[in-house]
């Protein structure tokens, strides 16, 4: 690579916002001394995703949207190994910086946490299925009585155990996972506090296993089809996992957590940003492109809340062969573009 975005081997910075992953997975620096984690062995480097990539980033080279300042946060959480806290309005591209990190450093598939109201640190964990293991330990037992030579071992507890996206993140792998908690000011006022030991430790114990006669389990995680070994019920990372907080200011965090975390705030997008953006998603800027993302910019600007996603729905639909934006076309621009804040 050559050009302004080359590597500097004087540059302390290993992320730059670019979208583009180099030829060798990029070298991340040593953790300080207290963010060491001793978790192992060693699992096999995780799949890749292209697809959730090429949906979230687009076809074609990404845009800019971070600057210096905040390139710079986002290279201080990857030293220090401290989570990301993102703030900023629903639908500017919170969540579509851990696609970008994951892409540019090569760190594999993004495991993303949804967190709604009723969510719990356990969902993010693990989850263990009782009812279907007691119903296949059920049907092992009536085996062994119809065919006690052929029956085979009873089912193994790790085969009802399956790892959440903060809890797969947690596995020992040689490079971190890029773990997206999206949404955290939706959760239960709890969560946020339970997470702080998790996210301070690096590990986590899974009691159903600890419990065990067996001092190893082969349990699911949350990547397809993809499997890991769990000893004496415990997990412990090697490598503290890129973790990103999204929040759309619904309320605050308690200051415990805050400690633990980097800020970074999102700004509102240029009016060039979001025409580059366009274009990169569709190939080309459509005909009526740049009207459209003045309007979207005014309404912005004016207060209103209002999402990228709209944006780019309002533009793809104006690509569609017989489709006019003059007329009924026009009114369903504007359905399209409407304020989020306002209900219908």
């Amino acid at each position: 690579m050559s050009g302004p975005d080359a590597p500097d081997s004087t540059d302390w910075r290993v992320f730059r916002a670019t979208g583009r992953a180099p030829g060798e997975p990029s070298r991340l620096p040593g953790p300080p001394p207290w963010r060491r984690f001793g978790g192992g062995p060693p699992l096999l480097p995780p799949p890749d995703d292209p697809e959730a990539a090429l949906r979230r980033l687009g076809p074609g080279d990404h845009v800019p949207q971070l600057g210096p300042e905040q390139i710079d946060t986002v290279n201080a959480a990857l030293l220090l190994r401290r989570p990301l806290l993102i703030t900023g309005p629903p639908g500017i591209g919170k969540s579509t910086l851990a696609y970008l990190l994951s892409r540019e450093l090569r760190l594999g598939r993004v495991l993303q946490w949804n967190i709604v109201s009723r969510t719990t640190l356990r969902d993010g964990l693990y989850a263990y299925d009782a009812i279907g293991r007691a119903q296949a330990i059920a049907a092992w037992q009536g085996a062994e009585q119809r065919t006690p030579a052929d029956g085979g071992p009873p089912p193994a507890l790790g085969d009802f155990i399956t790892l959440g996206p903060l809890g797969t993140a947690l596995l020992p792998y040689d490079r971190p996972r890029v773990l997206l908690v999206d949404e955290l000011d939706k959760s239960d006022i709890d969560l946020p506090n339970d997470l702080l030991h998790v996210l301070e430790n690096g590990s986590y114990d899974i009691p159903e296993l600890v419990r065990d006669a067996a001092r190893s389990a082969r349990v699911h995680t949350d990547d397809p089809e993809q499997f890991a070994p769990v000893s004496g019920g415990r997990v412990e990372c090697r490598e503290f996992p890129v973790v990103l907080i999204t929040s759309n200011g619904e309320r605050e965090f308690p200051a415990a957590f805050r400690r633990r975390c980097l800020p970074l705030e999102m700004r509102a997008l240029t009016r060039e940003q979001l025409l580059a953006i366009v274009s990169g998603h569709l190939g080309s800027l459509p005909p009526d492109a740049e009207a459209m993302v003045d309007l979207f910019v005014r309404r912005v600007r004016a207060g209103g809340t209002h999402s990228l996603d709209q944006l780019l729905n309002a533009a793809r639909l104006t690509t569609v062969d017989g489709f006019r934006a003059e007329g009924e076309g026009r009114k369903l621009i504007e359905t399209l573009l409407r304020d989020l804040a306002k209900g219908r």
